[in-house]
């Protein structure tokens, strides 16, 4: 946009109905956006929330997760059951399944798919737990008590399997890598969880690969077979940005749409926030491919402000949160903030064997990261000495009965 057509931004249209989609939306009208939102969403259901499909919804405890927006209220025309197709910046035009959705300004936020198991395609009571309809499919699995195999021993599979123990199934986890959460944490903290699902009564196998599924059986490339009345597989996701082909906007070696620090894209008036989108991290050095709430959650605030700003000519913000997540799995509350990549120390606050401890990542005496389980205190101290960048007393921090925000050098 030229100087002279600074205000002209009179329609924003959002691509994607989840977390960052909705949040995109409500922050441009709380930020005083007048013009036109539109928020167009592949399925059908009113938005709603991810992480209670893995744990209330799943258990029949809660009967929905719907977003607890009032669109209307806010003027947010809500485009449900729409897949978006394709993107054409030169037309400033969206493409949908039901024909092309003029825009000023488009964001992204597609969020990730999750990936498929090969060659299980089409066989029978195979399940991923990614949507709500996915959820409802599994509840009737759990109250049936079927005997369980989850494929991939990550945070999706770890919160599955711990339902379903809760439901009474019998379940077994197959891991391909020697432990769990291989892609997401180092080896010697991801040991002590190794523990956890024998203590749920869970069985967990490592090493272990799919050769097929068959109706009622996984077959393991070592000649095992497990009996399987369901078969939920949590592999990892990738970003959804294959509409976006041939559309000119940069995209990473994930998949993901290449973002800069005000979260925009390689085309003009375009953004791209959430799970579908990496940013450059002035903090960690490095891009960040973050697929988790919080950053559905903090980045369209950024954006919302960004479209605002360029508006008024004001200078962009930029985006360079302390990653956040949480998981609830056998019993514990595991919480994990910043991005322990670029570590050059890692101390132990706790006995890991024990049912609460913390790992806090240094670089240079500075906190850049820490997981704590069942250490939520450690977690909301440690979160703001990462974002203060306050250098820590190592000696002091390895003692768990000192608060964190007391174990620094001052």
């Amino acid at each position: 946009m030229g100087p002279d057509d600074r205000r002209a931004v009179r329609r924003v249209v959002v691509a994607g109905a989840g977390m960052a989609g909705v949040q995109t939306a409500v922050a441009l009208r709380e930020q005083g956006f007048t013009g036109t939102v539109t928020v167009i969403g592949a399925e059908p259901h009113q938005p709603y929330d991810r992480p209670p499909l893995s744990k209330a919804v799943l258990l029949g405890t809660a009967e929905g997760s719907a977003f607890d927006v009032d669109f209307d209220a806010l003027g947010i025309e809500l485009v449900l059951g729409r897949e978006v197709t394709g993107l054409r910046p030169a037309d400033h035009a969206l493409d949908t399944e039901a024909g092309p959705v003029p825009y000023d300004v488009l964001v992204v936020a597609t969020g990730a798919e999750p990936v498929r198991l090969p060659g299980a395609e089409g066989v029978p009571g195979v399940h991923l737990l990614r949507t709500l309809d996915d959820a409802e499919r599994l509840r009737p699995v759990l109250a049936r008590q079927h005997d369980v195999v989850v494929v991939g021993a990550g945070w999706i599979g770890a919160e599955f399997a711990t339902a379903a123990r809760e439901a009474g199934c019998a379940v077994t986890v197959v891991e391909a890598a020697d432990r769990p959460l291989a892609g997401a944490l180092p080896p010697e903290v991801a040991a002590p969880m190794t523990a956890w699902y024998a203590d749920a009564g869970a069985e967990l196998r490592t090493h272990a690969r799919v050769a097929r599924v068959e109706p009622g059986t996984v077959l393991l490339d070592d000649g095992t077979r497990l009996p399987a009345g369901a078969v939920v597989v949590g592999i990892g996701a990738r970003p959804a940005t294959a509409w976006l082909a041939g559309s000119g906007v940069a995209l990473g070696a994930h998949g993901e749409v290449v973002a800069d620090a005000g979260l925009r894209t390689s085309v003009p008036d375009v953004y791209a926030v959430g799970d579908c989108a990496s940013f450059p991290s002035a903090r960690y050095g490095e891009r960040l491919l973050v697929h988790h709430w919080d950053n559905a959650l903090q980045g369209p605030r950024t954006v919302a402000a960004n479209i605002l700003g360029e508006a008024t000519g004001e200078a962009p913000q930029v985006y360079d949160p302390v990653p956040y997540f949480w998981s609830e799995q056998f019993g514990r509350f595991v919480q994990y903030a910043g991005h322990h990549g670029a570590a050059d120390a890692t101390l132990w606050r706790g006995d890991p064997s024990g049912p609460a401890w913390t790992v806090c990542w240094l670089r240079e005496t500075r906190l850049v990261a820490l997981l704590a389980v069942g250490r939520p205190r450690d977690l909301a101290q440690g979160r703001r000495l990462i974002e203060s960048g306050t250098p820590m007393n190592p000696t002091l921090l390895t003692d768990p009965a000192r608060p964190l925000k007391k174990a620094t050098t001052t």
